[in-house]
């Protein structure tokens, strides 16, 4: 159920925390993966090499998902590195920075839209044409608990970019079905990765104290919901955002 050999996998924001967790996985498991990075070269290289030295193929493909047409030039980047295409893990996003709702400046705003959103419905159009030569694929959308909760301070762009994702998720998943492509998400909750650098001490205090489970996630703890999702041992999962963050929300 979890044999990826010879499949053709693509994961966006790939230097580092889930991404590079994620794209490791695959690589172990046999796919050959095409590793995106916009900043993080050497994250990137890393987690190339990675795969490479437990006998994968792996490829780096730089790109800045916030500038129009560049998801799609990754993604038609990586069919052609790779012979293809049958799994897309759109997960590049970021917070940017936290700003409070009354100061909130339509350019943050935009730049939230362009990086967590436009990029996912870029990369998925373009990878649509590469999924049907191969007879279909698999596309797993990456949303967060704020998407169903709200977000914390000074995070409602954020926010409402991850639940537009959802949502989209859902519209995609019906939409392809008829072209042979499963479209899911996951939805992380705290997890401990780069994205928290700058988020103060008291709110990741604030954050474990409300979790059942009694600590931060993992990239690690991503893993195995993802490649359940992108197997054949969710042949009839579509449409579905499955929630990764140890009890602390159940929607």
């Amino acid at each position: 159920m979890f044999d990826f050999k010879d499949r053709l996998v693509l994961v966006t924001g790939a230097s580092s925390g889930i991404g590079a967790a994620v794209a490791k996985a695959f690589g172990s498991a046999g796919a050959a993966v095409a590793v995106h990075y916009n900043s993080g070269k050497d994250g990137a290289d890393e987690v190339v090499g990675a795969i490479e030295a437990a006998g994968g193929h792996a490829v780096p493909l730089h790109g800045d998902l916030c500038q129009p047409g560049a998801a799609r030039a990754v993604v038609d980047a990586a069919a052609s590195a790779l012979g293809g295409l049958d799994v897309l893990f759109n997960n590049a996003g970021a917070m940017i920075r936290r700003q409070p709702f009354a100061e909130l400046e339509i350019d943050l705003y935009q730049k939230a839209l362009d990086l967590n959103v436009r990029s996912v419905i870029e990369a998925s159009q373009a990878a649509i044409p590469h999924m049907e030569k191969r007879g279909g694929g698999v596309i797993i959308n990456v949303g967060s608990v704020a998407g169903n909760d709200g977000g914390g301070s000074g995070s409602g762009h954020y926010a409402s970019a991850k639940a537009y994702v959802h949502n989209l998720t859902r519209h995609m998943a019906r939409d392809l079905a008829g072209r042979g492509i499963r479209v899911n998400a996951i939805s992380p909750g705290a997890i401990a990765t780069p994205f928290h650098a700058a988020t103060p001490a008291e709110r990741i205090a604030a954050m474990e104290k409300a979790i059942p489970m009694g600590r931060l996630g993992t990239p690690d703890d991503l893993v195995g919901p993802t490649l359940f999702l992108a197997s054949p041992a969710s042949a009839y999962v579509t449409g579905q955002i499955l929630h990764v963050n140890g009890g602390m929300y159940s929607p």
